[in-house]
Formats: C-alpha cells, sequence, structure tokens
C-alpha cells in the first residue's frame, strides 16, 4: 500500500462541477492499493499517518501529529501511486490492486482510519470517479509512505 500525504491548509473535491467534499487544515492522504495488499497494511499504515508528527509545536519543529492538532483528513484513491516507469513512455499498472480488490480494500482503509480518528473530520472522494482536488499545500510538506519498504 503507498500514500502521498500532504500537510494542508484545506482542501476540496470536486465531482461533475460540484463540491463533493472539503476539508479545514489537516492531511490529504492520496492512497494507492497493490494487489497483495491486506488489512495488515491498512492498520499499519493508519497508524502511522495518524502518528507522524510533521505539524509544528510552539517551538516551530515538526513535533506535533494529526491527532495532536485535531487535524481534518481528507483520503482520495490514487492507483497512479502504482505506476511503473521503467520501460518506455507509458505506465504500467500491472501492481496495482483490481478495481474490485481496491474499492473494497480503500472503503475499509476510510472506515478503519474514522474509528481510530477520535472525532476528527474524515472526508473522502468517490473511487474511480473523475475528481478534481483542490489543495492548499501547508510548507508545502509531502511525504510518501510504502508499506513495502
Amino acid at each position: 500500500m503507498k500514500a502521498l500525504i500532504q500537510r494542508i491548509k484545506e482542501s476540496k473535491i470536486v465531482i461533475s462541477g460540484g463540491t463533493y467534499s472539503q476539508t479545514n487544515a489537516g492531511l490529504l492522504i492520496f492512497l494507492g492499493i497493490g494487489e497483495t495488499d491486506s488489512e495488515i497494511e491498512i492498520d499499519y499504515l493508519i497508524k502511522k499517518i495518524l502518528n507522524l508528527r510533521i505539524f509544528e509545536d510552539e517551538n516551530n519543529k515538526m513535533n506535533l501529529s494529526v491527532l495532536d492538532i485535531k487535524g481534518d483528513l481528507m483520503i482520495v484513491s490514487q492507483f497512479t501511486l502504482y505506476a511503473d516507469t521503467k520501460k518506455g513512455n507509458r505506465p504500467s499498472f500491472i501492481s496495482a490492486a483490481s478495481p474490485e480488490k481496491a474499492k473494497k480494500m480503500y472503503n475499509l482503509f476510510i472506515e478503519k482510519i474514522n474509528k481510530s480518528a477520535h472525532g476528527m473530520a474524515v472526508k473522502s472522494g468517490v473511487f474511480a470517479a473523475d475528481m478534481k482536488v483542490h489543495l492548499i499545500n501547508d510548507g508545502p510538506v509531502t511525504i510518501f509512505i510504502d508499506t513495502d519498504k
């Protein structure tokens, strides 16, 4: 499982010209699901993301987690995180999960992070929809997590 995490001031998902969901400050999580991923990777990734200390404390040091600041979470399905660009110019997505598996795992990730978020706002996009993602990066701070590494 792969996650590209961005610290944000705000985010918004637009589908078919209308706002589907939006958040205030917190994290935007682009989530890629691989063919071999399981619930074990979901649990690991949620714990890692929620406790990742990438927000500044009173001394301007990255020492606080999204849980500490009670930030919002936006989760967006992103199979292109599994792009293999080693050969040629057209990416291969052979390692990405099938749409059926990916949708099931994406929904399970959202369900589980909701339970772990201690009342923080958890929003998401729509699996496989054509979405326009608007965000204001904070920092910018962007972290990539791959559960296989």
